[in-house]
Formats: C-alpha cells, sequence, structure tokens
C-alpha cells in the first residue's frame, strides 16, 4: 500500500482542521503509520494566517505544537495529491464535492463517518465558543484520527 495522505477540510482552516490534523499526525506517529497530513479550509477567509489562539492551546494541552501551521485553502491538486480528504461537516463536504476537479483521485467523504456511532455527525464547531468547545473538537477529531489510524494500519496489514 502506497503511503497514506490525508486532508482534513472545514470551512476556515483555523479551528477544527488543524487539531483534527494535529490529532492524526499524533495518533498515526503513536501507532507506527507512515502517513502524511494536512488541512486545509473551503473558504478562502483566513488564508496565511495561524490557528486560533484556542486550537493552538488545545493542542498544546495535550503537548502538540500547532503555532507554525497556517491556513490555506483547498486548491485542484490536493484532489489528486491525497488519497484521502475528509471535511468536517455536509456543508463542507458538498463544497468539496463541488470543486472536485473531474479528474479527482481522493477519496472524499466526512470525517465523523470513520467513528462507529458517529456517523454522519459534524465535528464539533468552537469557533463561537468557549474553551470547553474546543475541547469537545478535539474529543471528536481525536476519535476520528483513531479510528482513521485503526482502518489504515487494518489495510496496510
Amino acid at each position: 500500500m502506497s503511503t497514506p495522505r490525508i486532508l482534513f477540510v472545514c470551512l476556515g482552516n483555523i479551528c477544527r482542521s488543524p487539531l483534527a490534523e494535529a490529532a492524526f499526525r499524533a495518533a498515526a506517529e503513536e501507532a507506527g503509520l507512515e502517513a502524511e497530513a494536512d488541512s486545509a479550509g473551503t473558504g478562502d477567509y483566513h488564508i496565511g494566517k495561524p490557528p486560533d489562539p484556542r486550537s493552538v492551546d488545545t493542542a498544546a494541552a495535550r503537548g502538540i505544537d500547532i503555532s507554525h501551521y497556517r491556513a490555506r485553502q483547498i486548491e485542484a491538486e490536493d484532489f489528486r495529491r491525497f488519497t484521502h480528504i475528509f471535511a468536517h461537516d455536509r456543508a463542507n463536504l458538498a463544497d468539496i464535492r463541488a470543486v472536485a476537479p473531474g479528474d479527482a483521485t481522493a477519496h472524499i467523504g466526512l470525517l465523523m463517518d470513520i467513528v462507529p456511532g458517529r456517523e454522519g455527525a459534524a465535528v464539533a464547531d468552537p469557533y463561537y465558543g468557549g474553551e470547553e468547545n474546543f475541547a469537545d473538537t478535539w474529543e471528536d477529531v481525536s476519535a476520528a484520527a483513531k479510528a482513521l489510524v485503526a482502518r489504515l494500519t487494518a489495510t496496510a496489514g
């Protein structure tokens, strides 16, 4: 199996998707899975900006530094470069599918669909909430990261 390359996508790429990228990187490293990860947004609101300070703090509380991440918008090449593109909610999933080029090779899906019992659910969007909302988002993306690593490890072995 080739190296899995995962792209996590939310709206602005400053809250949910950077946390998902961080959670996946940590879970993959812990499992010894060689994989690549990145994150992007469907919108262009925050291109070049660091993650929301609350996301940085949430990751840091778990020993992960995401302060160097920078927001970017999904682009056509992503659909060929990545093996999987995961949206964090149905609106972003629809937006991703709408801009997918005809020669896309990436599997496109909803991130929480890989978590048993959470199929169809959105990753909690913490942007308008407080610290506790970011903790909820971390729980969602961490569960998804562990499930994804387990699935990728099972298919690799």
